[in-house]
């Protein structure tokens, strides 16, 4: 039994030294992950940050030439106008978004018509979805809901244009809530262009975009906003997309 015994020693040694021998390779690996994921946000970041910076400092010399005419004055000051706000958002989205990504507790919580939000922010963006004759529908179910008020609003406003953006002239975008079980279903549909399969899986890093050609009407932050949001109250997002079709966003919350 002694001999036994001592014979098992090594082996559990050379076990201990290869657990710990992996567990260091991965946090090796882990660690890599997140510098690359920094020095791609940072290089993002700085880019997205440079572009409007400088179409402002360009079309601000251009103001100062001489002979300029009225409508060309007009055209730039708009450019202008468009890009400091472009930089603001830039800003304001980036630093919600940090906020967020170290925020562990949602305070401020309140008990409140889920249904009535997702209907009034439906009619906060009525005038875009107005203005491409876009069929808009609500199929509301009254339910109460324990969260922060704001921070969900933030959450409906982000998706619902999205969809409107993304929706042609005289398309559709269903908004739809219903209870199952423990949890309430929120449904944002379209009759949007869709989204590649292959770049489903990347739609809520920040920065990143599925439609080049919309990148100056947004700057790939909101869905990982909108991510960041759902996480922190307990629920789940998922993405359901053809291309051509339209796409629609689930998100489910602990009712």
């Amino acid at each position: 039994a002694s001999g036994n015994y001592t014979s098992k020693i090594p082996i559990t040694r050379k076990n201990q030294a290869l657990s710990v021998y992996k567990a260091f390779n991965k946090m090796c690996d882990e660690l890599d992950s997140v510098q690359m994921l920094c020095n791609d946000f940072i290089n993002s970041y700085s880019h997205e940050f440079k572009t409007p910076i400088a179409s402002i400092n360009g079309f601000a010399m251009l103001l100062l030439e001489k002979d300029l005419s009225k409508e060309d004055q007009q055209k730039y000051l708009e450019i202008i106008v468009n890009e400091s706000g472009r930089l603001s958002k830039l800003s304001s989205d980036s630093i919600l978004l940090s906020k967020l990504s170290s925020q562990r507790i949602v305070t401020d919580k309140e008990v409140y018509d889920l249904s009535e939000q997702l209907r009034q922010c439906s009619i906060l963006l009525s005038k875009k979805w107005l203005e491409k004759k876009i069929d808009f529908t609500c199929e509301l179910t009254k339910v109460m809901f324990w969260g922060n008020k704001d921070m969900l609003q933030h959450l409906w406003i982000n998706l619902i244009d999205n969809a409107v953006k993304y929706t042609p002239e005289e398309g559709k975008v269903i908004v739809k809530n219903y209870v199952k079980d423990t949890h309430i279903i929120i449904e944002i549909t379209d009759t949007g262009c869709g989204i590649p399969k292959e770049m489903i899986s990347r739609m809520f890093v920040p920065y990143f975009q599925v439609d080049q050609s919309h990148s100056a009407q947004g700057l790939g932050l909101g869905l990982s906003i909108v991510k960041r949001i759902v996480e922190l109250c307990d629920g789940t997002i998922s993405v359901k997309s053809e291309l051509n079709q339209g796409t629609t966003f689930t998100v489910i919350l602990p009712r």
